[in-house]
């Protein structure tokens, strides 16, 4: 196994990834229970820690359960990768500052996949994670410094429609709608800006066209090897950056033609790099660790620690 560089005995880890931060709450850690009211309160960036989510994991399954190593696997871990081989995927659960449950989160993955490295879980050979919005690999790439690049295999894009069109305060966008385990939908329409994703954001996401409501990237096409795209995340708000969001956008820019394979996602908090020269997308970008909190007994009380 990886020796482990970062502190226990935390209640929770801040991280971010392109200024999109989480909170990792490791259940080997601190025990708690996650439910809305918790959640709200540890995001609150007024009143809590305050973050885009948390990331709470590693689990045995989604019901529950520390992760662990088996004996069989800690025998047979292989020094030169430095990582355990074990047949169990680490299963992760995602939420949204607001309390409601996340199926994927590209961020947040490359953030999960530098703390089970940070935590001495893993090394540098691919592992896989189980979210709800499915099964997928990840490789945290060597380096020097505290950030890290990290790789995910996001797994394949649903084109699920490219015939929407919305008018909106007279406002006309052509729409692509992509499943990458989560929903998402991607506007061609005016240049984008802030202003425009935050008044327009909220409108999509809670569009009856979307009953499970979506994430919304407005989308602008720089030539066949770049593209700029404004995030407005369901749950969340407008956002820095997004991993999903950003294959998302590459894979409906190429349903349509309009880039290459190979493209380079530029947002307000950095650029991900989005390979589709195969069927799984593989995006590559940072991720760093920030601090490491105790929290105080109210927000401990908050949080509904059972103990």
């Amino acid at each position: 196994m990886v020796d482990r560089s970062i502190p226990e005995g935390f209640h929770t880890h801040k991280y971010n990834a392109l200024g999109n931060d989480y909170l990792v709450i490791d259940p080997a850690e601190f025990d708690v229970s996650l439910n809305e009211e918790a959640i709200r309160a540890l995001c609150d960036r007024n009143r809590g820690v305050g973050s885009d989510g948390i990331l709470y994991g590693p689990l045995a399954s989604f019901e529950g359960g520390i992760w662990r190593v088996d004996g069989e696997a800690l025998a047979e871990a292989d020094n030169e990768s430095r990582v355990a081989r074990t047949s169990s995927p680490f299963f992760l659960r995602i939420f949204n500052p607001d309390g409601s449950e996340a199926e994927k989160s590209g961020n947040g993955l490359r953030i999960f996949s530098l703390y089970l490295h940070e935590s001495g879980r893993v090394g540098f050979a691919p592992f896989e994670v189980q979210t709800k919005g499915g099964k997928v690999a990840c490789t945290v790439l060597p380096g020097e410094g505290p950030e890290r690049r990290i790789t995910v295999a996001m797994g394949a894009p649903e084109i699920l429609s490219d015939r929407l069109i919305f008018s909106i305060d007279g406002i006309e966008f052509r729409a692509v709608s992509v499943s990458m385990g989560n929903p998402h939908c991607v506007l061609l329409g005016p240049r984008p800006s802030p202003e425009l994703a935050r008044r327009i954001g909220p409108i999509i996401e809670h569009h009856p066209d979307f009953p499970n409501r979506t994430n919304v990237q407005f989308l602008e096409v720089l030539d066949r090897e770049n593209i700029r795209i404004e995030i407005w995340e369901r749950g969340a708000g407008y956002t820095l950056a997004s991993g999903s969001s950003s294959c998302a956008a590459a894979a409906a820019a190429k349903h349509l033609g309009l880039v290459d394979d190979q493209v380079a996602v530029h947002m307000p908090g950095g650029v991900l790099e989005i390979d589709m020269r195969e069927e799984n997308i593989r995006m590559t970008g940072p991720a760093v660790r920030t601090f490491d909190a105790l929290l105080a007994p109210a927000l401990y009380s908050a949080a509904y620690a059972r103990h």
